[in-house]
């Protein structure tokens, strides 16, 4: 979302090239998830309650002290904001609260949620910016950019998510990742948005850099995770040749790791598969010979040796 989601990437203005199956696209490096500078913790919530058990206020102890990370430029205007349980008011309309939520982590110049705000967010979901959870919570949002939650994005997701508090989010975003795991429509649908979110929308661009793609297919696949994953990523991060991932590449590695198994013997290259695919297969094969050869040798050296 624009350039960074807690930094998730850092785009340069350094052209990429495509290999030549590929169309030439202008790809800033991306470098997603970098480690916050900061350790995150728990926000315990101090609540005053009235007679009839009702909440009147929230407020985390530490959201007027939070520590400046490496990304962030200013201090939150939002110190001595509360963030709001589920339920505090009744007479207010989901809506109503929701919106309130989304101020205190907006923007001051602009009406959506950006780096600090989000990188903020994580602190208070006691989750990393880099975790499976926050790439889940930004699909439920429907987030068109990286490091963007815009007031519609997040109101709207929220409300299909059932949430209307920091708790409801942390209580709710488990169940999420379970329901995307066991169901793999869900899990496509998660799948073939995380091409369209790595993407930066405001050059308009269509491929996925590489070293963004391995990122994105590590995060992706920290569920249903393929027997071929870790062979594919060592292959394009070997193969510096290949400068992007294009849709159609992304889509249909799913649908590959599963026709493949974990040894590529159902491979069929008459198939049509994207020409990477084949360039992969090659690339194992090849491996795999390299090594039956230095079996053979080393069982011969032995063999003779002992004669």
């Amino acid at each position: 979302m624009g350039n960074c989601f807690a930094c998730w990437k850092e785009p340069s203005s350094t052209a990429l090239e495509s290999n030549s199956s590929h169309s030439k696209e202008e790809m800033p490096e991306g470098h997603l998830y970098p480690a916050p500078s900061h350790t995150l913790s728990s926000v315990p919530i101090e609540t005053s309650i009235l007679s009839n058990g009702n909440h009147i206020t929230a407020v985390p102890e530490q959201l007027a002290t939070t520590p400046i990370s490496r990304f962030c430029s200013y201090q939150r205007r939002s110190q001595t904001k509360s963030v709001p349980a589920m339920g505090i008011t009744d007479s207010k309309s989901l809506d109503t609260k929701l919106n309130i939520l989304f101020d205190i982590y907006k923007d001051e110049t602009e009406d959506a949620i950006l780096a600090e705000g989000i990188e903020q967010l994580c602190k208070d979901l006691q989750v990393c910016p880099d975790e499976f959870k926050v790439l889940v919570l930004a699909w439920k949002l429907n987030a068109e950019q990286m490091c963007r939650f815009t007031r519609s994005e997040f109101v709207k997701g929220l409300k299909c998510m059932r949430a209307d508090s920091i708790k409801s989010i942390q209580t709710r975003l488990p169940e999420i990742v379970n329901e995307v795991g066991n169901d793999p429509e869900l899990f496509k649908d998660l799948y073939r948005f995380t091409f369209k979110f790595g993407l930066d929308s405001v050059i308009g661009q269509r491929i996925l850099p590489s070293d963004m793609a391995v990122v994105l297919w590590r995060l992706v696949f920290t569920v249903r995770e393929p027997p071929i994953l870790n062979r594919w990523l060592n292959f394009l991060e070997n193969r510096p040749v290949i400068r992007g991932i294009p849709r159609d590449t992304w889509n249909m590695f799913l649908n590959f790791s599963e026709a493949v198994g974990n040894d590529l013997s159902s491979y069929d290259d008459n198939e049509a598969w994207p020409s990477l695919f084949d360039d992969f297969v090659e690339y194992e094969n090849d491996h795999t010979n390299q090594n039956i050869s230095k079996d053979k040798e080393c069982e011969t050296f032995l063999i003779q040796n002992n004669e």
